[in-house]
């Protein structure tokens, strides 16, 4: 399906609409720029919307297929909601773009810098967050920019939905949208899209961005939003008990899915018997957190089984890398859980988990944090900190030193709030251009 220009064409015609649709922009940004006043006053209503409840049944839908928990869903979109309050959106405005009231010497100057739109963006989403695609679409939007979606594979039809919901709201918007359900594939297509585009937004894996990057001509802005890493780091307590439930509702609730997520955690430890027994004493808490969430759509026998394999070949790997000694094999230890469980190992590594609840926990004295963790810079994004109070600023220090964007405490590491960057940038800043003007 394809939305353009506000309306819905069935994809066999993406050809004959590509053909004719940079001569369509290029009417459109000869125009007036969008003002991102009627972007801010349609999500208004838009919000209101779903509020009141006009968007219930398609929420409930949602829920009862399975692939997301019902009150997980509703506390997802109670985050978005928060967000796109036109309060909201106007402090991101101001915190993103604003330029300041500047010095004594700019007032004497003929000269003034004007914040226009980058032109014409190109967003290839990824598949890993609902509602992702719309976001990505607004933040174009509220930067006065013509946008081209390449929706993901995994969208089925949500992205479309909202977006239409937006332009029944405000039709001025039309020209400023146009979506494509275009396969990876196709890749003619997306270089079709590419060369009418002024900056390309890629969100995705290192795969994903070399892809892109091929895509791009010399003079287009490429924007990557590429896959980080989340963690944990366990050194101390200020409350046990409050803290391990966190940090286990987090870790089931996002699926391991996200940047943010939690993939691996680092107990501030030398002795590996330390890690057998954190692992011994959360897998309750992180049993009980799956449970409540109830089964999803990713506990399947097939994705068990692809989990499964995953691990054996870990195995097989790590003790092909260290050689047979028996004394390193016993070092590793598995502990299973309904739908979930805890993998002990010996390294230090930052690495993906086997995700949907099945994490991994190592050892990373704290003598040894900058040192580990800087082999992954340009991946590191988010720390989950659980430690002793008198020890926070410290760790936080190193951890912001080492490269992390984004310190948190224990299962809030995937919450959104008002005024965030994303991966220690702020989005809107990527989207425009610095114009000079001399009066």
């Amino acid at each position: 399906m394809i939305l353009t220009s506000g309306k819905l064409y069935d994809s066999s015609l993406q050809g004959e609409i590509l053909n004719g649709l940079e001569r369509k922009i290029n009417e459109t940004r000869e125009r007036e720029t969008l003002q991102a006043e009627t972007v801010i006053a349609a999500v208004e209503v838009l919000r209101e919307k779903i509020l009141s409840g006009e968007f219930d049944e398609r929420i409930d839908k949602l829920a009862d297929s399975g692939a997301y928990g019902a009150e997980n869903l509703r506390g997802q979109i109670a985050q978005a909601l928060e967000l796109l309050k036109r309060e909201n959106l106007e402090y991101k405005l101001q915190v993103e773009l604003g330029l300041g009231t500047g010095g004594p010497s700019e007032q004497k100057s003929t000269i003034r810098t004007h914040v226009l739109p980058l032109g014409t963006l190109f967003h290839i989403a990824a598949g890993n967050m609902d509602g992702l695609p719309v976001y990505s679409v607004l933040e174009g939007l509220l930067t006065g920019n013509v946008n081209i979606l390449k929706l993901p594979q995994a969208d089925g039809g949500l992205s479309v939905e909202i977006l239409l919901e937006l332009l029944q709201i405000e039709p001025g918007l039309a020209p400023y949208i146009h979506v494509f359900d275009t396969p990876s594939e196709d890749i003619a297509a997306m270089q079709k899209m590419a060369d009418m585009s002024d900056g390309i937004v890629v969100w995705g894996g290192d795969e994903a961005v070399k892809a892109v990057r091929r895509l791009a001509n010399p003079g287009a802005k490429l924007i990557e939003w590429g896959h980080r890493l989340g963690f944990a780091y366990l050194s101390g307590y200020e409350d046990r008990e409050r803290e391990l439930t966190a940090l286990a509702g987090h870790i089931a609730r996002t699926r391991q899915l996200l940047c943010s997520s939690c993939q691996v955690i680092f107990i501030d430890t030398e002795e590996m018997e330390e890690v057998y027994g954190f692992c011994q004493e959360f897998l309750p808490y992180l049993q009980r957190a799956v449970d409540e969430l109830g089964q999803r759509e990713e506990e399947t026998v097939g994705t068990r089984a692809e989990i499964a394999l995953r691990r054996y070949g870990d195995m097989i790997d790590r003790v092909l890398a260290e050689g047979p000694q028996e004394k390193k094999a016993e070092k590793r230890g598995v502990y299973y859980g309904r739908g979930c469980s805890l993998t002990a190992l010996p390294d230090s590594a930052l690495e993906c988990s086997y995700l949907f609840g099945n994490c991994l926990v190592k050892r990373l004295p704290r003598s040894r944090i900058f040192t580990q963790l800087r082999r992954y810079k340009g991946y590191l994004q988010t720390v989950g900190l659980v430690c002793d109070r008198d020890r926070r600023e410290e760790l936080t220090e190193l951890f912001a030193a080492c490269g992390l964007v984004r310190i948190m405490r224990a299962g809030s590491q995937s919450d959104a709030f008002v005024g965030e960057a994303h991966d220690g940038e702020y989005a809107l800043r990527r989207y425009v251009r610095m114009v000079d003007v001399e009066l």
